[in-house]
């Protein structure tokens, strides 16, 4: 098995738009392809994760919507699963039309299965003549049924069950250092592909700072001498730019990690923007940057893909920070465990209340930490196991990590899912 093109393949991955309304878009597109004749109903139900994420955040080319209502709705008229996550580059203004007009017309009913733990999308399509069933789960385009009729048809299609569970089972017997040595063996294509992220997240970064956000504020407060012009502003400056972009709709790619788009500016601009800077060659910022997809993937090995924490300040400011540890000071262990334990000390416990603009502010606050932690780390400073929930090795402390998630914080998804049915409600938002 070749870990890192695995998980490449299952999670790293051009995305134009916040990944769980575009995963909606992606089901439904892959249901509707097998109708013969225009559908007449869309049945939507998701794991609250993706209902979080699909609650506030803006749709790309949906005329400023926010849902995975508008998404599931596009990817229905769209139709055309073979472009992945990448579908909504696709709208035009008449399948526009056509979508908003499946919304209002009451021909999409969508739900929240509150007691789903793991990533799952399911969909529903019926045209009077036929009734498609389709799941995609254990990853944001990996369908897992595909039924017409009660029949599967699962092996008909390209994305059916890529098996992302095996090598996350692989991964989880590994020890951390096992899995850095492992990524770090990578051949002209695994470099140009990691350097095609490194691209596509800086240009989006650049524009992001056109939706006068969370990325334009940082720019004002340097303006105005609240903020130093330095390497820690820059890179704040810039993953909040680009989640900014984002979650405003802007119609975009973004290369992923871990699935989430916005984890993937943090895994990829921290370890490069902090490279460039620290003058560190560019074959070494790249084996940093397969390492921080990989400690990303390798945490939601143990939290879960969409966990109650948020990604962005845990797994993604854990992932690079070890990044630039290693820039500097290789598969140091125990500097890589004192930069895990740094950000779990700092960022524990912040949760996950959905995809909206305000994950630029986390954001900002991860890239903040996983620096200060990487900094800390290669100068030999790092938290002891007496701090809170740190333990004994960074296995340990990622352990700590799942136990906090999947055990100790089991009221928080329904909670939250909760919390924004009561304001979608009062909104009267679909």
């Amino acid at each position: 098995m070749d870990l890192l093109k695995e998980i490449f393949a299952n999670e790293v991955f051009p995305a134009v738009g916040c990944t769980e309304p575009i995963s909606c878009a992606y089901a439904t597109a892959a249901a509707v392809e097998q109708l013969k004749v225009p559908l007449d109903k869309i049945e939507l139900i998701v794991d609250p994760g993706t209902f979080k994420n699909g609650a506030a955040v803006t749709v790309p080319n949906s005329g400023g919507r926010q849902g995975n209502v508008i998404a599931a709705a596009l990817g229905a008229v769209i139709a055309r699963s073979g472009l992945r996550l990448e579908i909504l580059k696709e709208v035009s203004p008449q399948n526009l039309k056509k979508a908003v007009e499946l919304v209002e017309k009451g021909a999409i009913k969508y739900s929240c299965k509150e007691d789903e733990k793991n990533f799952h999308v399911e969909v529903f399509v019926r045209d009077g003549l036929s009734r498609v069933h389709c799941i995609v789960s254990e990853g944001h385009t990996n369908i897992t049924c595909l039924e017409k009729d009660g029949k599967s048809i699962l092996q008909s299609h390209p994305h059916a069950g890529t098996k992302k569970k095996d090598y996350h089972d692989a991964m989880k017997k590994m020890k951390l250092r096992e899995v850095l040595q492992e990524v770090i063996k990578l051949d002209d294509e695994a470099r140009k592909y990691i350097q095609r992220g490194i691209d596509m997240n800086i240009a989006i970064a650049q524009k992001g700072i056109a939706m006068k956000k969370t990325g334009y504020q940082l720019q004002q407060m340097m303006k105005q001498g609240l903020m130093a012009d330095d390497l820690f502003y820059r890179v704040k400056f810039a993953v909040a730019c680009a989640v900014d972009a984002r979650m405003g709709g802007m119609p975009e790619p973004v290369m992923t990690s871990g699935g989430s788009g916005n984890q993937g500016c943090l895994t990829i601009l921290g370890p490069y923007l902090v490279g460039m800077n620290q003058k560190i060659k560019p074959e070494r910022i790249q084996e940093s940057v397969a390492i921080s997809h990989a400690v990303n993937s390798y945490i939601k090995c143990f939290t879960g893909e969409l966990s109650v924490l948020c990604g962005c300040a845990i797994a993604a400011s854990i992932a690079a920070s070890i990044a630039m540890v290693y820039q500097k000071a290789g598969i140091d262990m125990q500097k890589i465990t004192f930069a895990i334990d740094n950000c779990i000390g700092d960022l524990c416990g912040i949760i996950c209340d959905g995809a909206k603009p305000g994950c630029a502010m986390k954001i900002v606050s991860g890239a903040d930490t996983a620096m200060r932690s990487a900094f800390m780390a290669l100068s030999g400073y790092g938290l002891s196991t007496a701090d809170g929930v740190i333990g004994k090795s960074a296995e340990e402390s990622i352990t700590n990590l799942r136990k906090i998630s999947l055990e100790g914080m089991l009221a928080v998804d329904p909670t939250v899912v909760h919390i924004l049915e009561g304001k979608t409600t009062r909104s009267g938002r679909g």
